[in-house]
C-alpha cells in the first residue's frame, strides 16, 4: 500500500509531490497523460496578486471582501516563486517587477480605488497611482492611460518548465511519478482508499486531489459535489524585440494581459474566448484574436510593428467564488484537496506546501487564515 497519492500531474500536483518528497514522505505521483500539458502547461504565466476586475465588475464589492483573505495565500505563493529557482535548480525564468491594472476612464480608475482598499485590508500591497506617476514608471503605456493599481510584486514565469521542474526534483527525492497512467475511479475501503486506474488498482491510506479540471470528478466519486466550471481562452506570442515591457500588464476596462518573456517575445492574452471545434477542442478565434491585439495595441501602441508568431487555445478552470479548496475534506479522513480556481499558476505553490504540511499534521510555515479556503462538505 502507498502511503501517499497525488492525482493530477500539473504544477500544483507536481508542487505537492516535492513538498512530500522533500519531508521524506513516500509518494507516488499519477498523471494520464504526460505532465503539464493542461492548463499548468497553456497559460501565459502571468503571477498576479490583484483581484482580477472583470470579476470585480461583475460581482462587486462585496465578492472582493470575500475572497481577499485568500490574497495572503498569493502573497506567500509570490514570494515562494522568488527562490524556486535556486531550490529546484532549473531556471523558471521568474521575473517580479510589478504588475499595472491599467485605467483609460475615470470610472475604471475609481474602480481600481475601491478595488484597491479592498487588497490592502487583505494585506497585498496595491497602490493606485496617477498619470504622472505611472507616465513615470511605465513611458511606453499610451497617453491615454489616465492611472493604474500597481503592484509591486507581480510579474511571470515560464508554465513550461514550471511544473515538469518539480516533477524532476520530487523524483530525485524519490517520489515515484508516473505517467499515462489514467485514475478511472476512486473509493474509501477499510481505512485506505482504492485508487482505480486502467493499468490496475492501487492502494493509500492518503490520497491528493490536484486534478485541476478533472478534480470535480474525482471528488465525485467519493460523493462529494465540486461546483466548477471550464473556459476556452486563447494566448498570443510575438516575435523577439528589443526590452520594452518590463511589467505585467493588464486593463482594468477591457479583457487584456501582456508581457514580454526573457526571449523578448510579448505574451499577449487576458482570457478572450476560444472556439470550439466539432471534436470539443478548444482553437483559436480569429475575431476575439482581433480584438485582443486590438485592445493591447490601445494600451501600448509600440507593439504595433510587432508580428504574432502562434496563439493557442486551451481549457482554463475554477469556481464561482475563486476561493481556494485546501484542505482535507471533512468526513474523508486522509482525503485532500488541493486546488486553486482560475490562478492556479500562480497559487500552486503556496497551496501544494500548505497540503503537504497539513497532511502531516504539521502547521504550514506559511500566514495564511483558514477562512480564506472553501472546502467542500
Amino acid at each position: 500500500m502507498a502511503d501517499v497519492i497525488v492525482i493530477g500531474g500539473g504544477l500544483t500536483g507536481c508542487a505537492t509531490a516535492y513538498y512530500l518528497a522533500a519531508d521524506g514522505v513516500p509518494v507516488t505521483l499519477l498523471e494520464q497523460g504526460d505532465l503539464n500539458t493542461q492548463a499548468s502547461g497553456s497559460n501565459a504565466g502571468s503571477l498576479h496578486l490583484q483581484i482580477p476586475s472583470e470579476p470585480f465588475r461583475l460581482l462587486g464589492d462585496h465578492w472582493a471582501r470575500a475572497f481577499s483573505p485568500a490574497l495572503r495565500l498569493f502573497t506567500g505563493s509570490l514570494e515562494m516563486w522568488r527562490g524556486l529557482s535556486a531550490e529546484l535548480g532549473t531556471d523558471l525564468e521568474v521575473k517580479l517587477r510589478g504588475g499595472l491594472l491599467v485605467a483609460a476612464t475615470d470610472e475604471e480608475l475609481a474602480l481600481l480605488e475601491r478595488k484597491a482598499a479592498i487588497e490592502r485590508s487583505g494585506g497585498a500591497d496595491v497602490q493606485v497611482i496617477g498619470r504622472d506617476e505611472l507616465r513615470a514608471l511605465a513611458p511606453y503605456l499610451s497617453e491615454r492611460m489616465i492611472g493604474a493599481a500597481f503592484c509591486p510584486v507581480e510579474g511571470k514565469a515560464n508554465p513550461l518548465v514550471a511544473a515538469p521542474a518539480y516533477a524532476a526534483a520530487a523524483a530525485r527525492l524519490g517520489a515515484e511519478v508516473r505517467r499515462g497512467v489514467r485514475v478511472t475511479g476512486l473509493r474509501r475501503e477499510r481505512g485506505a482508499y482504492v485508487v482505480a486506474t486502467d493499468t490496475g488498482e492501487l492502494r493509500a491510506r492518503r490520497v491528493v486531489n490536484a486534478a485541476g479540471a478533472a478534480a470535480g470528478e474525482v471528488a465525485g466519486w467519493l460523493g462529494v459535489r465540486l461546483e466548477m466550471r471550464a473556459a476556452s481562452i486563447q494566448v498570443s506570442v510575438t516575435e523577439a524585440i528589443e526590452p520594452l515591457v518590463p511589467h505585467l500588464v493588464y486593463s482594468a476596462g477591457r479583457k487584456l494581459t501582456l508581457k514580454q518573456n526573457g526571449l523578448g517575445q510579448l505574451l499577449i492574452g487576458g482570457g478572450w474566448p476560444a472556439r470550439i471545434d466539432a471534436r470539443g477542442r478548444p482553437v483559436a478565434d480569429p475575431d476575439t484574436l482581433a480584438q485582443n491585439l486590438g485592445v493591447a495595441l490601445e494600451v501600448v501602441p509600440r507593439i504595433g510593428p510587432v508580428q504574432v508568431l502562434r496563439t493557442w487555445a486551451a481549457y482554463v478552470n475554477g469556481t464561482d467564488d475563486w476561493r481556494p479548496l485546501i484542505g482535507e475534506v471533512p468526513g474523508l479522513p486522509g482525503f485532500f484537496l488541493c486546488y486553486v480556481p482560475w490562478l492556479g499558476f500562480t497559487g500552486g505553490p503556496a497551496a501544494a506546501r500548505i497540503v503537504a504540511s497539513q497532511l502531516q499534521g504539521r502547521a504550514p510555515a506559511l500566514d495564511v487564515d483558514a477562512g480564506a479556503f472553501a472546502v467542500a462538505a
